[in-house]
């Protein structure tokens, strides 16, 4: 989402990414990430509206949601034909009054926007496919209203495309390689993704002056189930049953994805007297 390269790649691979999001796997993954946002959010305002920022929003699912609790929601790709899914996906839902699409670049966010914009700030699969992604952290980390204010960051967890690897592909070379490898193999689009963990997130949000304050796990274990277990007829069992296991440090641990909140460390613009 940073070259024209990766601007190609999301532009031409957006009705296959809808497709995947209408998908069991693709539903479950924004699902959870939505309820353990829900979480997190700041309280609502008595006579003004949160303001969010969905960074590569993609098809704009999950600002939907935010613009269906009242936000406003602005949402930021650098996609065009991701903007005009999420511009039908607004009207559709009739949030579209709510919703602000802008066409552009994930890497330059400091530019993008004033200081101290936003309530919410949503960065959901895009620094796995950034070559740097502590210029984005410290961007959003800029347009966080006050010490309230959260980023949500969704990411591929390494320590999950190691069982990924092993159980589903029965690639035990390719497990082993995960286990220290940077970047893996994206299937969904091809080229490659960058594989994080607690501590490269720990290390990037700090360096961006962003506190972590929790992470969760998204995708535990409904990758590996039996082929006999309907992920569709099953679907709520499933959510329930990740949900349990993506609350709790040991299973979230493994997870697909791994879910991080963030607050701007010190006090943002706002709370200085």
């Amino acid at each position: 989402m940073t070259t024209m390269t990766e601007s190609e790649r999301f532009h031409s691979g957006a009705e296959k990414y809808a497709g995947y999001l209408a998908t069991p796997e693709g539903r479950l993954r924004a699902d959870l990430a939505f309820a353990n946002l829900r979480n997190f959010l700041p309280p609502p305002q008595p006579q003004k509206s949160l303001s969010a920022l969905d960074i590569g929003c993609g098809t704009g699912a999950t600002a939907v949601r935010l613009a269906g609790l009242g936000m406003h929601v602005t949402l930021l790709d650098s996609s065009t034909a991701m903007l005009e899914m999420a511009r039908r996906a607004a009207r559709e839902a009739g949030v579209a009054e709510n919703i602000v699409l802008q066409d552009g670049d994930a890497s330059r966010l400091m530019n993008s926007f004033p200081d101290a914009s936003f309530d919410v700030i949503l960065c959901h699969n895009v620094l796995e496919y950034l070559d740097d992604p502590i210029p984005v952290l410290r961007g959003a980390a800029r347009a966080l209203r006050n010490s309230s204010a959260i980023l949500s960051v969704l990411v591929r967890n390494r320590a999950g495309e190691v069982l990924k690897a092993a159980i589903q592909s029965g690639d035990l070379a390719g497990a082993e390689n995960n286990l220290t490898a940077e970047w893996g193999q994206e299937s969904l689009y091809g080229g490659r993704v960058r594989l994080l963990t607690p501590d490269s997130m720990q290390a990037m949000m700090k360096a961006a002056a962003l506190t972590l304050t929790a992470e969760t796990g998204v995708r535990v274990v409904a990758d590996y189930l039996a082929p006999q277990i309907s992920r569709t007829a099953n679907y709520e069992r499933i959510f329930e049953l990740e949900r349990k296991l993506g609350s709790q440090p040991e299973f979230a641990a493994i997870a697909r994805y791994k879910q991080y909140f963030a607050n701007r460390s010190g006090p943002a613009i706002e709370d200085v007297a």
